[in-house]
């Protein structure tokens, strides 16, 4: 099977101190806040916008939108020059999320909260540019770095969204997203890559070609795969531990469990750890290292909850289950963004897109198992379940004999 007709120019690659990866990884930490806020600030939009029943479809419409971008915006990275297209999307992110914060009916709210989906996918154009930008032999430092700003990002963006909902009311958390997003784009948008695909492919033979390369690239078909079951128990757990937080035994407020994801983010330093032991040569032994913390997470996680150990011992178990499950799933998913990148340069845009997609299924998988499984097997159920998600992943991990994922 032949590789469609795209080629890329672009500037020639920077040393990795000259790349601005503070600000690629504040960049897509801002521009992915969106995506998961609204789940802690559902109470105040249904009493503002008189939602009703439909309050619980504006993370799911959110969702549905990144989904959409990852399949129709991001492959045009490969067909149009990525600076305007990069530029373009921040800023048509930038008004939908004037739109939401302005929004004065409740439809109004829904087809922006849709659109900051589709446009939050910019994130998945930022992570190949910030690759190109830098030689192959510290790419995975980069791609890790700019990967922590986005694990940063999706981590923190619920006790975000708490915080300034509680303290300025859900409005001005959108408008105070739109204003930072905005200023931080201005300084990125300079130190972008001109990359620019000279190849004719048209855009709907670019869509095709996606199932060209999952067909034809094996590594993208494993770490999509690896990186599914990780995530499938990643969502289940985070899923349900903030329920299991605020009922009995151990009754937290929204405030506690707001500050228990807070420390939880502490996992996103993996992501460069991960990626710099990927660059040296040693990309498998980092991801059994990533697999093995987040089984240990689970032991922990299921242990804490036994009757006779006094609470703030389960809370501190719980929050330390926490920061391994998210070090161990955001450092393998930085070794197989890496992995992906070394790819064929001219369906790098392509690779990330699907990649992303791809494992996003096992995302909501485990998100959509998460009420079943603890209401039917409570507490111990969603651990041995979550055990299996991720012992899965290091089985097939295992028997994996290819050097190059």
């Amino acid at each position: 099977m032949q590789s469609p007709d795209i080629r890329c120019s672009c500037l020639p690659a920077a040393t990795q101190s000259s790349v601005p990866v503070v600000w690629f990884a504040a960049m897509v930490a801002v521009a992915v806040l969106p995506l998961y806020a609204s789940q802690t600030l559902l109470v105040s939009l249904e009493a503002s916008l008189h939602l009703g029943s439909l309050a619980t479809l504006i993370t799911g419409l959110t969702m549905l939108g990144y989904a959409v971008g990852l399949v129709t915006l991001v492959p045009l990275t490969d067909r149009l020059p990525n600076r305007p297209l990069i530029g373009a999307t921040l800023l048509a992110q930038v008004i939908c999320l004037l739109a939401a914060a302005l929004a004065p009916v409740a439809s109004t709210f829904l087809v922006a909260a849709f659109a900051l989906g589709v446009t939050a996918s910019v994130v998945q154009m930022l992570v190949p540019a910030a690759a190109s930008l830098a030689p192959a032999a510290s790419r995975g430092a980069v791609v890790g770095n700019v990967m922590g700003g986005l694990m940063l990002g999706i981590m923190l963006s619920r006790p975000i969204a708490a915080f300034v909902g509680g303290m300025l009311g859900w409005r001005a958390f959108y408008a105070g997203d739109a204003v930072v997003l905005a200023g931080v784009a201005l300084v990125v948008m300079r130190r972008l890559p001109d990359v620019r695909p000279t190849g004719t492919l048209s855009y709907r033979a670019l869509l095709a070609s996606m199932a060209q390369l999952v067909a034809r690239e094996p590594v993208l078909r494993r770490r999509a795969l690896y990186q599914g079951l990780l995530m499938a128990g990643f969502n289940l757990f985070w899923s349900s531990v903030a329920i299991v937080l605020t009922r009995a035994p151990l009754h937290l407020d929204s405030n506690a469990v707001a500050a228990f994801a807070l420390a939880g983010s502490g996992g996103v330093i993996a992501a460069p750890i991960a990626g710099r032991a990927a660059d040296l040569g040693r990309a498998r032994a980092a991801a059994f290292v990533a697999h093995g913390l987040a089984l240990a997470a689970i032991a922990i996680a299921a242990a804490g909850m036994h009757q006779g150990i006094p609470h703030v011992v389960t809370i501190g178990m719980l929050a330390v289950a926490a920061l391994l499950i998210d070090g161990g799933v955001v450092g393998d998913q930085s070794i197989g963004r890496r992995a992906i990148n070394l790819l064929a340069q001219e369906s790098r845009g392509r690779v990330n897109g699907l990649y992303t997609g791809l494992f996003f299924v096992g995302s909501a998988v485990g998100a959509t198992l998460a009420g079943p499984v603890l209401a039917r097997f409570d507490w111990p159920g969603v651990c041995a379940a979550t055990f299996a998600f991720f012992a899965a992943a290091t089985v097939l991990h295992l028997f994996d004999t290819s050097h190059r994922s």
